[in-house]
């Protein structure tokens, strides 16, 4: 009794810093005022519900740009174990600004689709909270727990359409695969915490130096966690699920998966291999690179088979986390804070333009209510802005400049070039073979938007609604500037630098 008196006696509560969790905190009352009103408002107000998400994440990012604007200090919070700094403020920005963008793609979809609006909007908002935590975790617990708090609501939002027998299986194949993919992870964590009797990443760094008794254990725990992480971000071979998924889902859905799901689960990997296994490079770095150049090729040979628009689009998605790979691949050599800001970089260009894609297919899709390719026929001849759009998403996801997806190629080759070994310059060939491949299915989608007659000879106009317009000008907006002027996307890669990763 005397013990447990003087052990209660020594404990004090631990210093919190509420202004480094103003985010997450403000996301968390968010995501509650959300349900509560759902639960005490009338059908004819849910509306109500998709503005209150999209204040919650404007609320969420005041904090965010205080903290940028504030000072330069890196803010550690549970012994370590969650950090503010820079890294993770620009992808907290980077989430809830895609997030944002996602509600407007989104209002006018779920207000028409007869389905449950507060539970799309709760599990939305949950999935965000659960990315902003996975972009400060720096500890093995942290990290799984931010996972699963952003994969759940995923696998709840891939199968939202109930009614639908293509949502139904869109969200069991995420959510069986998905929960696989999570048991080889943290069987590989659980490795980890045999191996450094902590679960903090740094603790984990001075343990995995592969020498040693145990060095084919702590091989093995490396390969098991970066599994798990190649599953989220559907690298080949494990991204099986994707084009099920993303065919299934509804679009908005599909946007969500595709661009903050998988930029989270990109994060995730670059904290844990840069952080936690700076001395196990010789494991993860060849295995990084054969996933790039598997992701990259079989993403693209499968796209070019694609004759639907969102699973072709999904195959794109596949190959375009390749192209992320690509600098990931050498980060661990003399590429070092390169590999990093080029991830970074390419995410941010990424996620403008894909989000700016899956608007425009929103758009389409009102009208042709198909998912065919052929049926973006004639396009331009009766709704000439959104042929343009399209266009511009299109030429940008294939690198072509002066869009923004060339400064995303040109920092990830850039990254390879600087490594400067013979395997960097085998996958900076392979990325540029495959960079060859990839205009060849953007370019018959643009033919069948300027060269192709229209279907049926429909000319009925496209209704946008003003949300979705709002969505496609902040996209095409973005995916221009950050073409024309790519000193501001290499900002936010010079910026984002992990505390310690690189032995600063």
């Amino acid at each position: 009794m005397e013990l447990l008196a003087a052990s209660t006696a020594a404990w004090t509560a631990p210093t919190i810093d509420y202004h480094a969790l103003a985010p997450e905190i403000v996301l968390a009352v968010g995501l509650c005022v959300v349900l509560l009103v759902d639960l005490f408002t009338t059908e004819r107000n849910k509306w109500l519900l998709s503005v209150l998400t999209g204040f919650s994440l404007l609320g969420a990012a005041l904090p965010v740009l205080t903290l940028a604007l504030h000072d330069n200090t890196t803010r550690s919070l549970f012994d370590g174990r969650y950090v503010v700094d820079e890294f993770s403020l620009v992808m907290k920005g980077l989430f809830l600004v895609a997030g944002y963008v996602i509600v407007l793609l989104s209002s006018a979809h779920v207000e028409e689709g007869d389905y449950w609006r507060g539970e799309y909007w709760f599990l939305l908002l949950t999935s965000l909270l659960g990315m902003l935590m996975m972009a400060s975790s720096r500890d093995l617990v942290s990290v799984f727990v931010a996972l699963e708090f952003l994969s759940i609501p995923a696998y709840m939002l891939a199968a939202w359409r109930k009614r639908d027998a293509k949502s139904n299986e869109a969200g069991m194949k995420y959510f069986l695969l998905g929960v696989f993919a999570s048991a080889v992870m943290l069987y590989g964590m659980s490795l980890l915490y045999g191996l450094a009797n902590s679960t903090l990443l740094v603790d984990i760094a001075e343990s995995v130096s592969l020498d040693g008794e145990f060095a084919a254990v702590q091989a093995l725990a490396v390969v098991f966690v970066v599994v798990g992480f190649a599953f989220k971000v559907s690298a080949v071979p494990f991204h099986t699920w994707a084009p099920d998924t993303y065919e299934g889902a509804p679009t908005p859905v599909t946007a969500f998966l595709s661009v903050a799901s998988k930029a989270a689960g990109f994060i995730a990997l670059v904290v844990l291999v840069l952080t936690a296994f700076p001395q196990a490079r010789d494991v993860w770095q060849p295995f990084i690179w054969v996933l790039s150049a598997l992701t990259m090729t079989i993403g693209n040979v499968f796209a070019l088979r694609q004759t639907n628009l969102v699973r072709m689009i999904a195959y794109s998605s596949v190959s375009q986390g390749g192209f992320v790979l690509m600098p990931l691949a050498v980060a661990g050599g003399a590429a070092g804070e390169s590999a990093l800001r080029a991830v970074v970089v390419y995410l941010v260009v990424y996620a403008a333009t894909n989000l700016g894609m899956f608007g425009a297919i929103l758009a389409v899709s009102r009208k042709t209510r198909s998912g065919d390719i052929a049926s973006l026929g004639g396009l331009f001849s009766y709704a000439p802005a959104l042929g343009v759009l399209f266009t511009i998403f299109l030429a940008s996801l294939a690198g072509i400049p002066p869009l923004g997806g060339w400064i995303g190629k040109f920092a990830a080759f850039q990254a390879l070039l600087t490594d400067a070994t013979p395997w960097a310059y085998a996958l900076a060939v392979i990325g540029a073979v495959n960079s060859v491949i990839a205009f060849g299915y953007y370019g018959n989608v643009m033919r069948e938007i300027w060269m192709r007659p229209i279907p049926h000879g429909d000319t009925t106009p496209v209704v946008t609604p003003s949300s979705l317009q709002i969505a496609l000008g902040i996209t095409a907006v973005a995916t221009l500037v950050l073409g024309v002027l790519p000193g501001i996307a290499l900002h936010f890669g010079d910026v984002a630098d992990i505390v310690g990763a690189f032995g600063g």
